[in-house]
């Protein structure tokens, strides 16, 4: 996801709708860079072709606009069940450190300064040109009944449309997956086998001096306080939540469950399921001829 600055998301808001949620936009000014990384991975090779499809477009509306590099996991993403890697967490404890990096790049951010240093009545446009005036055009029904919306126009609209062919089989399909993933974490979550080996894990945890019922209290203890703690600490805490992740067994049944369903909520919404498949194939070449010629 985009890193935005409050002012960014603000207008971007002005691109998406959602009955009852807001949907994803994009918006000027995530941690960019002024030289692509090298594509290698199917999905780094589709998201740096989208990226110079997207900079092509923006500078033909006159707009200057620097590729975007991917941004790294959050230790949510890394981690959505447990820390269960010691060394990781030795290092960076639940990733606060490399949270306020990342703030500290978004501040020297290309993208940033440009958009900031624009008049005010220049930046709506920045948003409009790169997200589509109205969140008209595109639509999708997510798992949970709620009904999303974007535009089908603007730079976006266009590199998706360009690389994907279908844009509205692609918002579809994106839309969808993307919701089944946190579906899959409260499937996980709630299932007894996880529970009791969380209840191994806390016991490991005790046994540690840490009295915390599940990895989330954990976790929310190290990075939601008032007075952040300090790094040390949180190393201490998050080095001790992933050798108990290990040690308990915690670690292998939250991977087993997250791919049993995962598995199961595919074969649920076989439909987005088989598109997205379908839409990244196909569009794979010619991502790799976009990347070859720069754009």
């Amino acid at each position: 996801m985009h890193r935005w600055t409050l002012a960014l998301l603000t207008a971007g808001l002005l691109a998406t709708t959602a009955t009852g949620c807001a949907g994803t936009t994009t918006a000027p000014g995530a941690s960019a860079s002024s030289t692509p990384r090298a594509a290698g991975s199917t999905a780094e090779t589709l998201r740096l072709a989208e990226q110079l499809l997207v900079k092509t477009c923006m500078e033909k509306e006159g707009h200057k606009y620097w590729v975007e590099p991917p941004s790294p996991d959050d230790v949510s993403i890394r981690f959505p069940y447990v820390v269960d890697d010691p060394a990781w967490a030795g290092a960076h404890g639940y990733g606060t450190d490399l949270r306020r990096q990342r703030a500290a790049e978004v501040q020297k951010d290309p993208n940033q300064r440009y958009f900031h240093s624009a008049p005010a009545k220049d930046r709506a446009v920045l948003v409009s040109d790169l997200n589509g005036a109205r969140p008209q055009g595109l639509s999708a029904r997510l798992p949970n009944g709620i009904q999303v919306s974007h535009s089908d126009q603007g730079c976006q609209a266009t590199a998706q449309r360009q690389l994907y062919g279908d844009l509205q089989a692609w918002f579809r399909a994106t839309r969808v997956t993307d919701s089944l993933a946190g579906m899959r974490i409260g499937l996980v979550t709630a299932d007894k086998r996880y529970k009791a080996a969380v209840t191994v894990w806390a016991r490991c945890m005790r046994e540690r001096t840490y009295t915390y019922a599940d990895p989330a209290r954990a976790r929310a203890a190290a990075t939601q306080p008032e007075t952040p703690w300090p790094h040390a600490k949180e190393v201490r805490l998050a080095s001790a939540e992933a050798a108990c992740a290990v040690s308990s067994g915690l670690s292998s049944v939250a991977k087993s469950l997250d791919s049993e369903y995962r598995d199961r909520l595919q074969r649920s919404h076989p439909r987005e399921t088989a598109d997205l498949a379908r839409l990244k194939r196909e569009a794979l070449p010619r991502a790799r001829a976009i990347v070859a010629h720069g754009g």
